[in-house]
């Protein structure tokens, strides 16, 4: 594919009239000077000629954060979702802040948090089996049928 030439600007002709460009600004009345105006200058000193006014101080760098700081954070909100997840993140978070001597409540949270609910699951999963392991131990000894044994029903099949 090629590209075709840029076509050639049209040459002026009588029909098409230009104007002339806009005249330059019109000079400054006479007796003016180039000095800033006076309520530019400071009360009681000269400005400095060619230089411009001194800049503002520079506020201070707002402190970094603490290493752990976020994953203590995330640490205690994993500890109530995924428990032993939010066990380890808080330790290592704890570990962290403890080495910044940085505070570490929020890790200590996560941690506490975190060991009673991973306790609270692994004692349910337990009972879980435990219940599903009688279940099936009942209906080894039975056989398949609907059976009644002390008031409980078993289906088994």
């Amino acid at each position: 594919m090629t590209i075709p030439p840029f076509p050639e600007p049209p040459a002026p002709d009588s029909s098409n009239p230009v104007t002339p460009p806009p005249a330059a600004p019109a000079a400054p009345p006479a007796g003016t000077s180039d000095a800033p105006p006076a309520w530019d200058a400071t009360p009681g000193a000269a400005p400095a000629a060619g230089y411009p006014a001194p800049a503002a101080p520079a506020y201070p760098q707002p402190e970094p954060t603490p290493p752990g700081r976020v994953l203590s954070i995330v640490g205690l909100v994993l500890a109530f979702l995924a428990a032993p997840i939010g066990l380890i993140l808080s330790i290592v978070a704890a570990v962290k802040l403890g080495k910044a001597g940085q505070p570490k409540g929020l890790a200590i949270a996560g941690i506490i948090v975190g060991a009673i609910l991973t306790i609270v699951g692994i004692i349910g999963i337990i009972l879980f089996a435990t219940v599903i392991a009688g279940v099936v131990g009942m209906c080894a000894e039975l056989g398949s049928g609907v059976w009644e044994v002390n008031g409980v029903t078993y289906t088994c099949g």
